[in-house]
């Protein structure tokens, strides 16, 4: 069983850890964690890892953010992928950082990225795993934040939201999306250790002599 995992991104050093390429970010972890190796192939890098019986085909494209749909759609016919195992990576302005959500459908809400996909697919109709980076930007700055690097206070609770989403990806590959929406969809991302909760025991009966 064939998965097409797809971080969003754009190539070039200047983009290196920006906002906009936490797709790249999630994908590069990802490959770390099962050891898989890059190479670069046409219209992007592709790293293979297996993972519980399932092959996840990781894609970097290299074709800049606004023509991201050109490179998903090549791979998805090579692969022979179908779209209900597509998984798209995407910063999304419209979530903090604390939270993201795992999405069956929906629109490209002005994104480049997922503009492209749609157009080259046809369809709004595919999984995408929206990783919220916030929108802590003055009026017409949107760009410049999303281009920006993320500010040193927020790489811890990124780093600790990045395992957040390998997680997610591996539920989406095993559970499904339904169920993996369910698990995760309401879950803030957080320093602070959950405390267990107390475990309330049973007052005990007197035994009579």
């Amino acid at each position: 069983m064939k998965f097409l995992v797809t971080g969003l991104g754009n190539i070039g050093g200047e983009y290196h850890d920006t906002r906009h390429n936490i797709g790249f970010d999630v994908v590069d972890i990802l490959a770390i964690k099962y050891e898989g190796k890059w190479s670069t192939d046409k219209l992007g890098d592709i790293c293979t890892i297996k993972f519980k019986g399932r092959t996840l085909i990781l894609l970097k494209p290299s074709t800049y953010m606004n023509l991201s749909g050109k490179a998903v759609h090549y791979w998805m016919q090579k692969e022979k992928v179908p779209l209900e195992r597509l998984l798209i990576i995407t910063d999304d302005i419209a979530f903090p950082i604390e939270t993201q959500k795992l999405k069956k459908n929906g629109s490209a809400g002005g994104h480049n990225g997922l503009k492209s996909i749609e157009e080259s697919l046809g369809t709004q109709q595919y999984p995408r795993l929206r990783f919220g980076v916030g929108n802590d930007f003055g009026r017409g700055r949107q760009v410049e934040f999303v281009l920006g690097k993320w500010d040193e206070n927020d790489i811890p609770l990124l780093q600790k939201k990045i395992q957040q989403s390998i997680a997610i990806i591996e539920s989406f590959v095993t559970l499904g999306l339904d169920r993996t929406m369910n698990i995760y969809n309401n879950k803030k991302v957080s320093l602070q250790e959950e405390k267990p909760k107390e475990r309330k025991e049973k007052p005990q009966k007197e035994q009579k002599p």
